[in-house]
């Protein structure tokens, strides 16, 4: 009966160290993609985290059309490190290479949904509590959700004030969960026996 809180202990603490490692690359990486200000304090600090591995990943793979390849290649390195540790100490065994593959993109994919569905989330509460408030946080979120509200708000305009852009993205980011993300875990669960 122990080995099993054992387990669950040893994938909990493998989820969060890997899972926030993984989202200060993924941050980094949509940071760049977005241009955002790169002499923000939360920027820096997020530079400062992930160089140690992306700085020799420089060295062997450059930068093409304008992607952070570097800063690509050690997400799907991670996230694939963390579901052979978790396949592992879960099973014993380590996942077939396909579904490893699909399981490492379908696991990437949803991070990103949710990186952005909580940026979103965070906006619209501190939009009731202090709009207009100043803080190096909110302009990163804003640099950051930007480029995915616009297109929202040019389908619908605000109206009497209100600003439905961020309800249509959640709506969006969500169905993006159910009809993409869940079938690819699935078939790559499928592909990893």
């Amino acid at each position: 009966m122990s080995g099993g809180y054992f387990t669950q202990a040893g994938v909990f603490l493998i989820q969060i160290i890997f899972g926030l490692y993984i989202l200060a690359v993924l941050l980094r990486y949509l940071l760049a993609r977005v241009r955002a200000d790169f002499y923000n304090p939360l920027s820096q600090f997020i530079v400062k985290v992930t160089n140690p591995a992306i700085k020799p990943l420089r060295r062997l793979i450059p930068g093409y059309f304008g992607v952070d390849w570097p800063s690509i290649v050690l997400l799907f390195f991670i996230q694939a490190v963390e579901i052979i540790l978790i396949s592992l100490i879960v099973s014993g065994r380590i996942p077939a290479p396909m579904g490893l593959l699909v399981l490492t993109f379908a696991y990437l994919l949803k991070e990103v949904i949710y990186v952005y569905l909580f940026i979103i989330l965070i906006q619209i509460v501190i939009s009731w509590v202090n709009p207009g408030a100043y803080n190096p946080a909110t302009v990163i979120m804003y640099q950051l959700s930007e480029p995915v509200l616009k297109p929202a708000r040019r389908l619908i305009p605000s109206a009497g004030g209100f600003d439905f852009s961020p309800m249509i993205v959640i709506i969006g980011m969500q169905l993006l969960i159910i009809l993409l993300v869940s079938p690819l875990m699935d078939l790559g669960l499928r592909l990893s026996q």
